[in-house]
């Protein structure tokens, strides 16, 4: 039993401002000199970049399909290991799940992590009707309990009074009014946010505002009061250690994928590869010309390298290392993004050539939950290890798979091969989850331990 001081924020749909109130209360409780710690419901990316800037700690994922429900209590006391409180993001709304039900949704996360809910409303061109919405928030579920709601998107002082007045009623405290404020936008663009990675001084002034804001809109010790009345936390706490068990001899090096064009790898992946006895190093295919010396295996992240393409076909030296470390033996592991850069082209844009497939960006969205089994046996270990992933892009690659898939796709429909298994290169749209599979995070480190005597020659 952890105690565990936690909120979940969650909104009645998507575009309530669940991000701008989530990572505004992160950073006006970090800067009153609380330890917090950010989280954020479901698969994504680029919510948690902003977390991480806010309460300076690695940004925490609590998908309860790619991680599974029974791990999503160790997964928070994990993340929020020495902190004073965590604050939990949702996502979309409420309760909208994978399917009719709620799995996966942001009610199925608190539900499993005993947590308040605190809603947050878009009352903007609503008064009385915003009572209306909030009871049915609130009786909805029984086993969600709704401790207090965020204004938001108020036109005036005489608006906010309106509102408050028609809440009365249902005796759940509005902890926050917050009016329409230009100051607070963030950038977006095809997937969502600009990274934070990507606008690392805007990100920081831009969660800086957001703090300010909270702090002058939101009562931040009723919100902390009801962080506090969530009972103790039941739960284990993970352990990438424990998971992995022994670790793998020869401590190969493996580079990961970072910097701006490659921002979405879960921190949880690499703490699996170090317990699993890599040595752990951060590659920016923007600005490194030549892979980390000694780099006996790689694994590339997904993010956006279509804003990047030229700059990345402009390293042509890395490029060439990269073949070089896959000509000699060296497994790689690529996802989304990191299909795109081992592609023979992009956009146009020349890239590693590691890849026959040609790859462009789309005005089509493919999203969703994935479950898939290895096709081939390679850097990920034997075919026919299940994992569970999601997709989350606008391009496309042509070919769409290989002669020798990655992944069979069980689930969508129709079924079918995913991605490319050439030798120890392993490259998909997928984003699969390592938490749920930590053999596969093993398999990798033992597929660059085999090669750990390979060095890129100069």
């Amino acid at each position: 039993m952890t105690h565990l001081p936690r909120i979940v924020v969650a909104g009645t749909r998507s575009g309530v401002g669940k991000t701008t109130v989530a990572t505004g209360l992160m950073a006006a409780l970090a800067a009153r000199g609380h330890r917090v710690s950010g989280h954020k419901v479901g698969p994504d990316f680029i919510d948690p970049g902003y977390h991480a800037v806010a309460t300076g700690r690695p940004p925490r994922n609590l998908d309860a399909f790619l991680h599974r429900p029974e791990r999503i209590g160790p997964l928070l006391a994990h993340g929020a290991a020495g902190c004073d409180v965590a604050v939990i993001e949702g996502v979309m709304g409420l309760f909208d799940g994978r399917a009719a039900d709620d799995e996966a949704s942001t009610a199925h996360v608190a539900r499993l992590v005993a947590a308040p809910v605190l809603l947050v409303v878009d009352a903007g061109a609503a008064s009385r009707s915003v009572a209306a919405e909030v009871h049915g928030f609130a009786t909805f579920d029984p086993s969600i309990r709704l401790a207090g709601v965020i204004l938001n998107n108020l036109g005036s002082a005489s608006h906010e009074a309106l509102v408050r007045e028609a809440l009365a009623p249902l005796r759940i405290p509005v902890v926050g009014a917050m009016h329409r404020r230009d100051e607070v936008a963030t950038p977006s663009r095809h997937l969502g946010l600009v990274p934070a990675a990507e606008r690392a001084a805007d990100a920081r002034a831009a969660v800086a505002a957001l703090a300010e804001v909270v702090t002058s809109c939101v009562d931040l010790d009723a919100v902390l009061h009801l962080a506090r009345s969530a009972s103790p936390l039941d739960s284990d706490v993970w352990s990438a250690a424990d998971a992995i068990g022994s670790p793998v001899d020869g401590r190969p090096r493996i580079a990961v994928s970072g910097g701006a064009a490659f921002t979405f790898v879960y921190e949880e992946h690499r703490e699996l590869l170090a317990a699993a006895g890599a040595d752990v190093v951060v590659l920016d295919p923007l600005r490194d010309e030549r892979l980390p010396p000694g780099t006996a295996g790689l694994y590339l992240g997904g993010g956006f390298p279509e804003v990047h393409a030229a700059q990345l076909a402009a390293n042509t030296a890395l490029a060439a290392d990269v073949r070089r470390l896959v000509a000699d033996g060296g497994p790689v592991v690529a996802e989304c993004g990191g299909l795109l850069y081992l592609c023979r082209d992009l956009d146009d844009q020349p890239m590693t050539g590691v890849l026959d497939a040609s790859a462009r960006f789309t005005d089509r969205l493919t999203l969703g939950y994935r479950e898939a089994t290895t096709a081939t046996t390679g850097a990920l270990g034997p075919a026919g290890s299940g994992a569970r992933g999601h997709e989350f892009h606008r391009t496309e690659v042509t070919p769409r798979a290989g002669d020798r898939p990655a992944w069979h796709l069980t689930g969508r429909r129709p079924l079918g091969a995913e991605g490319f298994s050439e030798g120890l290169v392993h490259a998909s749209f997928l984003h699969a989850s390592w938490v749920g599979t930590p053999h596969l995070a093993r398999a990798l480190v033992s597929a660059a331990a085999r090669n750990v005597r390979v060095e890129v020659r100069a």
